[in-house]
């Protein structure tokens, strides 16, 4: 909005009069005022199927108006039973029980009070009735061929609009065209019937769509006789009819559509033309219709008011009519009369003008009834005004202006208000309004004054009127602050004041923050099949964050909240994801940020590129020997620039349909001179290249050959191939069939001794490898090769030195010595061969060498040579990787590419000794809670005379305690075991043991154990080759809730590294809640052994009878290695037992543990293990037996093992 009239300078006072004027204005319900009706009805149909019909009519005014009705001009009763009347309007209900017609008439609502009457305009209520056509006799109707026939509708009157339709008793259309036409009217024309018009099914239906009704005419029988002289006659209209002669007049209402039919008879079958008197028919909104025999002139205005002819024409003659259109329109409002409110003693003046053909007539009215009836003094009447001065409090009225012609009648209410009233503000005291930076504020101050009344707005802090450019006050009183800032937060005051009083109000602005919206990336650029994602960065005041909301668009089409239906276009908040983009993704995408207060949107333009199309239109030009030029037009390069051309060819000399790379052009370029091989027929095809990729080929050119030639170039790659003594191989790189240049391709190879002053020997071939022999072995040659063809020699060839073919060394090195660097190393030397003994290049000298004997036990070893090769002309080498404390022999020999020449004599040496390896195995096999005893394996490997075991120990408590290492070396290497005493109670260590020669020790096995705590007991001694477990525990080592574990263990040694282990586990689990005293009870030790003693009497005969025939002795393996203290173990505690793994135990003690579940296997280590069970698995002699495989990380993998104790705490 612009500055306020008569405001300028930079600086002003927002006060604003309210005018007192004939401009409408809302009086406040609590102010005395005349009646205005607010709601009316229109024409009202009343429809068969509907329930009721209601007739509206609402007002308001204070006092509340009173409502009366007229029917007809004449007083209507509202008291009438068959009516429903409101009880807070005028306005009623009839309902549709059979007597509706009585109801059928004008209806007009009257509103009234003290102050004056408002009227309604005329409200119609149609009753239509239900049409049908009468029952009639229609006598058949026979006609010759060739004459004009007219079938009659005469449609049933019903409620607008009406269609007709003429089909069959199968409800097919009649077929219309120039020869037969049905009217407006319905009725059906033939210019001239044919035979196969006759029928006697021609039927008229007329439908009525507001009445949900079709209506049928009774059959019509036409009958066509043949003739044998059909006569040819000149047109005559049958439409217009002959006796509306040659002219008639036509009106129609402005804005309507205007349809002229003419039809004619005659034979042959006439044409009609239409045309305009003085002027052309309306463009855009004149057409010919039904085969040129009506014109339809839509939306019709005065200018297509005059004379239009049609004229039917044919070969014999023509026929005219004129049609006089005349162009009316009912009455319309130029000017309405506005309604007022006027202070005593004022003015004012009532305009009323209308428009219309015939021109309207303009009546006034007061109050409802005519102004010459009650005239107001001072009032001065004209047809198109009212004015009146010094107006007072009883001129309070309603007037009406009625404008009428014969087409219809419109009327207007104008109030005329005489009130003084104090300002009274609309607006509610106290608003809190709110904006951004940066937009406007709208603060309300909504009032009714009478006089008119002053408004201005200020700060309640300032207390003076609010000045400056950025502040607009309406004339409604709103205060308008342009480009807020957060120094315009604050409490407001509105100020109404005229000669009756004056009163304010208050108001709060809240500034917030503006809202900020960034999408990124921006205009991107994304190769088409790719995917793009848009994300939408904002941010809004906290007050704000809760009314935002997000949405996306696309060229100003909104996406859905998720996306398309397909799913390609997905929408997550603020991330929009296009997945195999498309080049009709191509586009303005705009992200759109809405709070409460503001709303922001950004834009970026996203650009698909995709690979150009092929370049077209290729053409060849300056054609010579050995070029051509190519020319091309550039493709579409959909978004991205081409960066080159890529030129590729297709001759005969190559497989069909194989295209090679020519050349490349920049992107600016559109034509090239392309080089040319010779002897070739050529066709090129071009691809063009952007950022994305290469276009698809172009169409190929036309064909382009060139004549034959001498080769342009010689063979390549020259080289002798590994051949026999005195023999050459020589081969060479073939040129390509595009390098020949012409027919009968053959190679001249000339060859001479390196340096000879002597001719050339040559030889012609067609393949490209030739056989020389020489007279010497691994003599150097100069070797040329050149290309020819039937037209000529290639160019000068080139010389390169070949050798001829190699022989095997004939003389052996000798060995010089072998230095022993320690007891896997030692270094080599020997004496070159001479070069001429070699017969070829030197590649090397190669050491073969195998062990004869260990000098551990002297025993002889089989013979096993290994070979290593030394490259180049040398005279010594490393050999690596010998076994210590060993005895070898060696021998040198020279290579070269033909193979290794003769050995030298062999060399016999020493190695000394060396470390041995780490035991085969630790184990603790028993701890108290001072002692451990371990027990280990011997090495694999010794690498010279055992001395000795070098132990090793320390604390590695679980508090990440470690203690310092404490070693004992035991000197007897036939001893490998060892008690440990002296230690901690309940501690845990780990122990290393080493095996050790004169050389040293060697790498350590390790092994982690805890002693036993302070109280417990271990479970007694364990004969040394078996650790049996005894029959029974004393009760007091058994801490209630503990876990206990039974073993039994044999062993036997074999070969003294390896031990055989079975073992048997049962778990059992006191209860946690008896108490220690309770344990130690005599009854209860016995009740214990009585409940033991009857489970294990009940398992031994279920075991005997599910067990018959799957028994597996334990003595049958104990007789393969017999022990006398593990026989009689055996014989004391257990019995024969079933190598089922569903099946318990039988001696085991499963009755003491109520968690383990009958059908498990009571030898399983994986159950009662913690975690390592590498102990059990050392040669997998009892896991083989019974659980089938070998645990991870045993010691046979990691050298070292974990154990677990009989008894755990």
């Amino acid at each position: 909005m612009g500055p306020l009239p008569g405001v300028g300078g930079p600086v002003f006072s927002l006060l604003f009069f309210l005018l007192s004027s004939a401009t409408a204005s809302d009086i406040p319900l609590s102010v005395q005022q005349v009646p205005t009706i607010t709601k009316q009805s229109e024409v009202q149909v009343a429809f068969p199927f509907d329930e009721y019909f209601q007739i509206e009519c609402e007002a308001k005014g204070n006092p509340e108006p009173k409502f009366t009705w007229t029917k007809d001009d004449q007083p209507f009763d509202l008291s009438d039973p068959r009516i429903i009347a409101s009880n807070d309007s005028g306005t009623f209900r009839i309902l549709n029980e059979g007597h509706v017609a009585h109801f059928q008439g004008k209806y007009r609502c009257f509103a009234a009070n003290h102050l004056g009457i408002a009227m309604s305009e005329e409200i119609e209520f149609i009753v239509p009735n239900v049409p049908k056509f009468p029952k009639e006799k229609i006598e058949p109707l026979e006609v010759e061929e060739g004459d004009p026939v007219v079938l009659r509708c005469n449609p049933p009157a019903g409620l607008p609009p009406l269609h007709i339709y003429w089909m069959n008793i199968d409800l097919e259309h009649i077929e219309q065209d120039e020869r037969v036409y049905m009217s407006q009217k319905g009725d059906l024309y033939f210019a001239n019937v044919e035979e196969n018009d006759s029928r006697n099914d021609y039927c008229c239906f007329a439908a009525f769509p507001k009445l949900r009704t079709i209506v049928q005419k009774m059959p019509m029988k036409l009958t066509v006789s043949s003739s044998n002289s059909i006569k040819q006659r000149r047109p005559q209209l049958l439409l217009p009819p002959a006796e509306s002669g040659s002219d008639s007049p036509v009106t129609i209402l402005r804005g309507d559509t205007l349809l002229l039919e003419c039809f004619a008879e005659g034979l042959p079958t006439p044409r009609v033309e239409w045309s305009k008197t003085g002027g052309d028919l309306p463009k855009g909104r004149g057409t010919k219709e039904n085969y040129g025999t009506t014109l339809k002139i839509t939306s019709v205005s005065y200018q297509d008011a005059g004379q239009y002819r049609c004229q039917a024409n044919n070969s014999l003659g023509s026929a005219a009519h004129n049609f006089h259109v005349t162009v009316e329109e009912p009455p319309r409002w130029t000017r309405k009369p506005q309604s007022g409110v006027y202070s005593t003693g004022s003015s004012g003046i009532l305009l009323c003008e209308a428009e219309g053909e015939p021109a309207p007539t303009i009546r006034w009215r007061v109050n409802s009834s005519p102004i010459e009836e009650n005239p107001f003094s001072g009032d001065v009447i004209s047809p198109g005004e009212v004015s009146f001065t010094n107006l007072q409090p009883n001129h309070t009225a309603v007037y009406q202006c009625e404008a009428s012609n014969v087409h219809g009648t419109i009327l207007a209410n104008a109030n005329i208000d005489v009130v003084d009233v104090r300002p009274l503000i609309q607006t509610e005291d106290g608003e809190n309004y709110a904006t951004v930076v940066g937009s406007s504020a709208l603060l309300h101050c909504v009032s009714f004054a009478s006089p008119a009344a002053s408004v201005s707005w200020q700060k309640v802090e300032e207390a003076k009127p609010l000045e400056g450019q950025r502040y607009r006050l309406h004339s409604n009183g709103t205060l308008q602050i342009l480009g807020a800032t957060e120094g315009d937060a604050g409490s407001y005051s509105c100020w109404v004041e005229n000669v009756k009083g004056k009163t304010a109000l208050t108001a709060s602005l809240d500034v917030r923050s503006a809202t900020t919206l960034q999408i990124s990336p921006r205009t991107p650029r994304v190769p088409k099949s790719h995917t793009l994602e848009l994300r939408c960065e904002s941010q809004c005041d906290p007050h704000l964050s809760e009314s935002l909301t997000l949405s996306w668009s696309k060229d100003g089409d909104a996406f859905g909240a998720s996306g398309t239906e397909d799913g390609r276009v997905t929408i997550d908040g603020a991330r929009l994801t296009i997945s195999n983009v498309t080049p009709e993704d191509q586009g303005v995408y705009s992200c759109s940020v809405r709070t409460a207060l503001d709303s922001v949107t950004d834009r970026t333009h996203v650009t698909v590129l995709d690979v150009p199309d092929p370049p077209e239109n290729l053409r060849l030009s300056e054609r010579q020997n050995r070029s051509v030029r190519l020319t091309w037009d550039a493709g579409d390069s959909h978004q991205s620039n081409v960066s080159e051309y890529v030129i590729e060819f297709e001759g005969n000399k190559e497989e069909p349909g194989r295209w090679a790379e020519l050349t490349v052009v920049g992107g600016e370029e559109t034509s090239v001179l392309l080089p040319l091989a010779a002897y070739v027929r050529y066709q090129f095809r071009v691809l063009a290249v952007n950022e994305v990729g290469r276009s698809r080929p172009s169409k190929p050119s036309d064909h382009h050959e060139t004549p034959p030639a001498a080769p342009d170039r010689n063979p390549q790659n020259i080289r002798v191939q590994a051949s026999q003594p005195k023999e050459m191989i020589i081969k060479w790189e073939p040129l390509k069939p595009m390098e020949q240049n012409g027919p009968g391709l053959e190679y001249r190879v000339s060859w001479k001794p390196q340096g000879a002053l002597m001719e050339w020997e040559e030889e012609t071939v067609r393949e490209h490898t030739l056989r020389v022999m020489t007279p010497a072995v691994y003599a150097p040659y100069d070797v040329q090769v050149q290309a020819v063809n039937h037209l000529g020699t290639g160019p000068e060839p080139q010389s390169v030195v070949l050798y001829s073919g190699e022989d095997y060394p004939d003389a052996a090195p000798t060995i010089l010595g072998v230095d022993v660097v320690n007891s896997m190393l030692i270094n080599v030397t020997w004496s070159p061969v001479p070069k001429d003994r070699v017969h070829g290049r030197l590649r090397g000298y190669q050491i073969n060498w195998w062990k004869t004997r260990s000098l551990v036990d002297g025993k002889a070893h089989p013979r096993e040579v290994r070979v290593l090769r030394f490259s180049g002309p040398r005279g010594q080498g490393m050999l690596p990787s010998l076994d210590a404390f060993s005895e070898f022999n060696l021998t040198v020999s020279a290579y070269n590419s033909k193979g290794a020449g003769p050995e030298s004599a062999p060399f016999t040496f020493h190695t000394p000794e060396g470390v041995p390896e780490q035991p085969a195995f630790l184990k603790v096999i028993k701890v108290d809670k001072d002692s451990a005893t371990l027990s280990w394996g011997l090495p694999r490997e010794l690498n010279g005379h055992l001395t000795g075991y070098l132990l090793q120990y320390q604390i590695i408590n679980d508090t990440h305690e470690i203690g310092d290492l404490s070693d004992v070396h035991i000197t007897a290497p036939s001893q490998p075991s060892w008690r440990l005493s002296n230690l901690s109670a309940n501690t845990k260590y780990k122990f290393y043991v080493r095996a050790c020669t004169a050389a040293g020790c060697g790498k350590p096995i390790t092994e982690e154990s805890a002693t036993l705590g302070a109280g417990r007991q271990s479970p007694g001694k364990i004969p040394e080759g078996v650790n049996g477990t005894r029959k029974g525990h004393p009760l007091e080592a058994l801490e209630p809730g503990a876990e206990h574990i039974v073993r039994l263990l044999t062993k036997t040694w074999v070969d003294n590294n390896s031990i055989f282990e079975d073992v048997i586990e049962a778990r059992g689990r006191e209860y946690a809640g008896l108490s220690e005293d309770i344990a130690t009870q005599g009854w209860f030790i016995g009740l214990m052994c009585a409940i033991a003693l009857l489970t294990l009497t009940l398992l031994t005969v279920c075991f005997v009878k599910r067990n018959r025939g799957g028994k597996y002795s334990v003595k049958e393996k104990e007789d393969l290695h017999p022990d006398p203290e593990v026989q009689s173990g055996k014989d004391e505690t257990f019995g024969d037992y079933s190598d089922s793994d569903e099946k318990p135990l039988k001696g085991s003690l499963q009755s003491l543990n109520r968690d383990t579940q009958a059908t498990e296997s009571a030898d399983s280590l994986v159950q009662y293990g913690e975690g390592d069970h590498g102990l059990f698995s050392e040669d997998g002699s009892f896991i083989g037996a019974y659980a089938g495989s070998k645990e991870k990380g045993s010691a046979e993998s990691n050298g070292s093992s974990s154990t677990t104790f009989p008894l755990r705490a």
